[in-house]
């Protein structure tokens, strides 16, 4: 599992009990998750369509620094399935845990559409997938062959 944002809890974050308000927290979350669709399935149409049961393990407090984790688990033929987990990210504490979060790609009449998507791909594997292709392309825009002749 991935561990990339972090958040602050801060006053404002807190409910009536001087605990992190849940709404916030699975504000955070939604967003999290919503980003790292839109970065796997290469299309910032993408919507939440499920969230499973949400699992409150340890209410964190103001001052706490919490990390979110978001681990992909299954690419349907229109969604990305993930998992989540949020911990303290000194102690390391388990905070929350959700089984199953369901994103589905649209097109952008706000349609489902197919991403052809099968796994995870990391944007460093894709920028040089990138350079590549450009650097082919320029050589090949010059005049001279694929072949070099």
């Amino acid at each position: 599992m991935n561990f990339h944002t972090r958040k602050w809890v801060k006053p404002e974050d807190l409910n009536p009990n001087h605990s992190l308000f849940g709404g916030r927290l699975l504000q955070w979350i939604d967003e999290e998750a919503v980003i790292y669709a839109i970065v796997q399935l290469e299309n910032p149409y993408v919507v939440t369509k499920f969230i499973s049961e949400i699992n409150f393990i340890k209410a964190p407090r103001q001052g706490d620094i919490i990390e979110i984790g978001i681990l992909a688990t299954n690419f349907g033929r229109t969604s990305l399935t993930m998992r989540c987990e949020v911990r303290n990210m000194l102690t390391r504490e388990p905070i929350l845990h959700i089984d199953k979060l369901v994103f589905v790609n649209l097109d952008a009449e706000g349609m489902p559409t197919p991403h052809g998507k099968t796994a995870i791909t990391y944007i460093k594997d894709r920028l040089v997938t990138k350079e590549i292709s450009l650097d082919s392309a320029t050589n090949n825009a010059g005049g001279e062959s694929p072949s070099g002749t």
